[in-house]
């Protein structure tokens, strides 16, 4: 009986939380003049109630569960998927800016309130201000380069979603490192070669699209392959085992980082690609434009 009356008090002293942050967030948008407010949608247990209290100011939603509920769309200025997986903060934070401004309703001279919190409590509990393109290092101007480079948000979404995924799981509990090479196709089947006979060769282009959910399976196993992904802009799959020929010994980058960052440098520093790279020994994410790193999401411990 004492455990329930915990429970029920923690779940109203979670929501009395949240409802402050929200609070506090719409009245520092106001006060700073930012361009509009992040939010996960898990957090927004009344969409009217955050609608009076935004005015006029913009809301862009974030989401593990797939859609934006129709209740949600009207006050959104724009939204973004994430796959469903527990991130730290600054990785929330990250992805959905990210995937913001590849789809061109975040810009980089935004300011933004951003939220986050517990998805397993779904409480509030942190507030950030981001100056997108000033405070975030990941974000400078010479990086920016990556959202010209992304044909289709919708790809790069895709992509990102199953990057992720393996990170996290890996294939049959072992972990697994690879890496997407995502458009300008031509020049990078240029500079790389098959290392096996291509598993999607002969394949009809709609059947090995990434866009289809049903071929999920079938790239994570494959990814245990070595070499890489060639990924068309449009998101069909030209090739899986390639080796990527271009070298990356000359560019700068962490130590301890391994070949396969390295292949991803030298790709995208020769070709306007953009690789992702699936860490084996730590299991982060890594992007990669131009040359350079331009975005790393660590697991979860």
């Amino acid at each position: 009986m004492e455990e329930k009356v915990q429970k029920r008090v923690e779940a109203g002293d979670g929501r009395h939380l949240t409802k402050t942050m929200l609070k506090t967030a719409v009245e520092l948008s106001k006060e700073l003049k930012a361009s509009g407010i992040l939010l996960y949608t898990e957090f927004l247990a009344d969409p009217q109630e955050i609608g009076q209290w935004l005015g006029e100011r913009s809301l862009i939603l974030a989401t593990r569960d797939g859609e934006v509920e129709e209740a949600l769309q009207p006050l959104a200025k724009g939204w973004v998927r994430i796959p469903p997986f527990d991130f730290g903060r600054a990785a929330m934070t990250k992805l959905a800016l990210l995937l913001g401004l590849s789809k061109g309703f975040i810009r980089p001279g935004d300011r933004l309130i951003c939220l986050s919190g517990s998805f397993h409590y779904k409480t509030l509990d942190s507030i950030v201000v981001v100056d997108v393109s000033k405070e975030l290092e990941i974000f400078s101007s010479a990086q920016l380069s990556l959202l010209e480079d992304i044909g289709r948000p919708e790809v790069f979404e895709a992509v990102l979603g199953i990057a992720l995924e393996l990170a996290r799981e890996g294939r049959e509990g072992r972990p697994v490192g690879t890496i997407f090479v995502l458009g300008d196709h031509e020049r990078v089947l240029q500079f790389s070669r098959q290392m096996i006979i291509n598993p999607f060769g002969g394949l009809p282009e709609e059947e090995r699209n990434i866009l289809d959910p049903h071929l999920k399976e079938s790239i994570k196993e494959f990814a245990a392959i070595d070499g890489a992904f060639i990924v068309r802009d449009d998101g069909v799959i030209l090739c899986a085992g390639r080796h990527l020929d271009a070298a990356g010994e000359d560019l700068q980058l962490p130590k301890g980082w391994g070949s396969r960052h390295l292949a991803a440098a030298g790709i995208t520093n020769v070709t306007k690609a953009v690789a992702i790279v699936v860490s084996e020994s730590t299991g982060a994410v890594r992007i990669f434009s131009r040359g350079k790193p331009f975005m790393e999401i660590e697991k979860e411990a």
